[in-house]
């Protein structure tokens, strides 16, 4: 016979008693959380499956109580469209509120809604965060404008325009990585602090320990020993590498100390920069330039398309239709000589010179991209004294210019910068003795020694990419937080 013993069963007091209730509603509550899959609002939106137990956390968007029942709208960023909520009217409570960040566990079942598959019939709704809606500076049958939800850095990640600009940017920054890594480069993490000025334009944030106390009797205050700034760029780091690799590239964040607040500026602000070795001509940099703004728009348009449609439709009207032929068209090319001839035929009055050697500004590029039939427009050959030490000189005449290209677009103006770099060495020093640098780029003019080979590269600014497909116009709109001159919030 198999005998079996029993443990003994301890009597159950009054105490022991409301312990095991209070333990059976936190395992009933538990175990139900688990039970249930946790699922995004855009997968379940997506589903065509109903009957599934599923949990949701997010925030809501959209509350409407009637007498029997209860509709929220409930997003938790992972797509523009909020899941459809229906609860009794007895899982209402005072601290279900616009703004409010919930988690609820349900049934996904067919809605009536024609605008979307499924609905979620919720059996448990938890407040677990509340939202004071008189005080929440977003109204929920208010449409703000950028420029009001600008004034809140901290908050306006809940508006749809914003959220769905941090889901463009999110999936550009995906499209912008997979093109170079398909196409066979090699990301390198350039540096944040440089002792370098790329730019030469002087326009540097310097980097010293805060509230370092300077010793009078050392003769090297500085914390490495030279001055050290945040980066302009990550180009003559690129060129290094470029020594060893055929292709690299890099995207990260790059400082301008530029005192303006124009729509057109920020003091940070992210770059996407490219070198090219055993190049030399300026149609292999336009090639890549090209290829990489319309594979990064086709998957963003692909990947976000009702994101897209929100700026296209209520901010751009019109703008899909200026995307579409950037994509369908071939981007046109004329000579920097060509751009002065076009301005300086034309009717229209500028602001600032158009003669030969003068820079092209903002108002000269619009017009250029606007004659050109509204299409982006590379502009090549530019005058040797405006480009920087490392641009290739094409030793012509009688006007004087360097290998150098800018990429123009709609809206916008420049979006890239490059041009082919000065691999002779006795050019590139001469340039450098002329403008006083050959002590500081030594290491630079070395490359040129050991191996060295034709090369060029490139600069995309990011926020200009974004504001060129989106039809924006400012661009402290399209990046998460704006710096800017006497702007540091957050």
């Amino acid at each position: 016979m198999l005998s079996l013993t029993l443990p003994r069963i301890p009597a159950l007091t009054t105490s022991s008693f409301c312990r095991c209730n209070v333990s059976s509603k936190f395992l009933q509550r538990h175990c139900s959380r688990m039970l249930s899959e946790k699922t995004r609002v855009s997968d379940a939106l997506a589903s065509k499956e109903t009957g599934s137990h599923v949990r949701i956390q997010g925030w809501v968007r959209s509350v409407r109580p009637q007498k029997d029942n209860l509709f929220l709208h409930v997003n938790d960023g992972s797509s523009l469209q909020p899941l459809q909520v229906v609860a009794s009217s007895h899982l209402n409570t005072r601290d279900l509120t616009f703004g409010c960040a919930v988690d609820i566990t349900g049934t996904l079942e067919k809605s009536p809604n024609k605008k979307q598959n499924v609905e979620l019939k919720a059996q448990r709704i938890e407040v677990v965060g509340e939202c004071n809606p008189v005080d929440f500076p977003f109204k929920i049958k208010e449409r703000h404008s950028l420029e009001y939800t600008r004034q809140f850095p901290h908050l306006r990640c809940r508006t749809n325009a914003f959220s769905s600009l941090l889901r463009i940017r999110s999936e550009a920054t995906t499209a912008i990585q997979s093109f170079f890594r398909e196409n066979g480069f090699v990301q390198i993490h350039t540096p944040v602090i440089t002792s370098n000025d790329c730019e030469g334009a002087g326009e540097l944030f310097q980097v010293e320990p805060a509230g370092d106390k300077k010793d009078s009797d050392d003769p090297n205050p500085h914390f490495f020993s030279v001055p050290a700034y945040l980066t302009v760029s990550g180009q003559l780091h690129l060129e290094v590498m470029a020594g060893a690799f055929s292709a690299v590239y890099t995207f990260g964040p790059t400082f301008r100390a530029e005192n303006s607040q124009s729509r057109r500026h920020l003091a940070e602000f992210y770059m996407v920069e490219a070198e090219i070795a055993f190049t030399e001509s300026l149609d292999d940099l336009m090639k890549v330039m090209e290829n990489l703004f319309k594979a990064t728009t086709e998957h963003v348009l692909s990947h976000c398309a009702e994101d897209v449609e929100l700026f296209h439709k209520y901010m751009a009207p019109g703008h899909r239709d200026q995307v579409d032929l950037m994509l369908n068209r071939k981007f046109d090319v004329i000579s920097y000589t060509e751009a002065i001839d076009i301005l300086k035929s034309s009717s229209q009055n500028f602001t600032f010179s158009t003669e030969w050697g003068d820079d092209l500004h903002t108002e000269h590029e619009k017009f250029l991209v606007k004659h050109c039939g509204n299409v982006p427009v590379f502009v090549i050959n530019y005058p040797y004294e405006l480009k920087p030490f490392y641009a290739r000189d094409n030793q012509d005449q009688p006007k004087h210019t360097a290998a150098a290209v800018d990429l123009l677009v709609p809206g916008v103006g420049e979006l890239c910068g490059g041009s082919l770099r000065e691999e002779r060495i006795e050019v590139l020093s001469q340039r450098l003795a002329q403008a006083g640098l050959k002590d500081t780029y030594e290491w630079y003019l070395q490359l040129r020694e050991f191996g060295s080979v034709p090369h060029g590269g490139f600069g995309m600014g990011f926020e200009r990419y974004l504001l060129c497909i989106l039809g924006l116009h400012n661009i402290k709109d399209v990046i998460p937080f704006a710096r800017f001159s006497h702007s540091c919030l957050l």
